[in-house]
């Protein structure tokens, strides 16, 4: 998992808990799920599974929370909390996503479209391949060349 992704998994985490000191151990028990998971299983997402994980663990820990009489208080605070991002997070996620359409809008319209296929739309290479009328490999290459471009374009970030 990508530096920024595991920080922004503790955030969330974080929010759901209540708990900064324990958001990160909540997230690293999801990731030792996840490798738990794939040694018997394929994973085709292992951050989505880790991500979902992680949401999983945080809420049954807030309902334990919740069933301790001395913790219920703290029940109340976190249902009446806003759950959604900070201004300053809102404010730092447009800016990428500004910077994300320039660097989309740079790929040529062929990898462009691959690549949204992939990444926004969740199909499959294959799914891919078949829908354009190309091959499996072709796909691969254009999601290679724009996750390499768009790796360096978000670098200077």
């Amino acid at each position: 998992m990508k530096d920024e992704g595991w920080r922004g998994l503790v955030r969330r985490i974080t929010r759901i808990t209540r708990d900064p000191s324990g958001a990160e151990d909540v997230v690293q028990s999801a990731m030792v799920r996840m490798l738990e998971y794939r040694r018997a299983n394929t994973l085709s997402n292992p951050e989505g599974f880790v991500a979902r994980a992680a949401v999983n663990l945080a809420i049954d820990e807030r309902r334990q929370r919740a069933r301790r009489p001395e913790e219920a208080l703290d029940f109340v605070e976190d249902a009446l909390a806003d759950a959604g991002p900070l201004q300053d997070e809102v404010l730092r996620a447009r800016e990428r996503l500004a910077r994300l359409k320039l660097g989309l809008a740079r790929l040529s319209p062929r990898t462009r479209e691959v690549f949204l296929l992939h990444r926004l739309e969740g199909l499959k290479y294959r799914e891919i391949a078949e829908r354009l009328g190309i091959t499996v490999s072709a796909v691969e290459k254009h999601v290679a060349k724009a996750a390499l471009f768009l790796t360096k374009w978000t670098e200077t970030w």
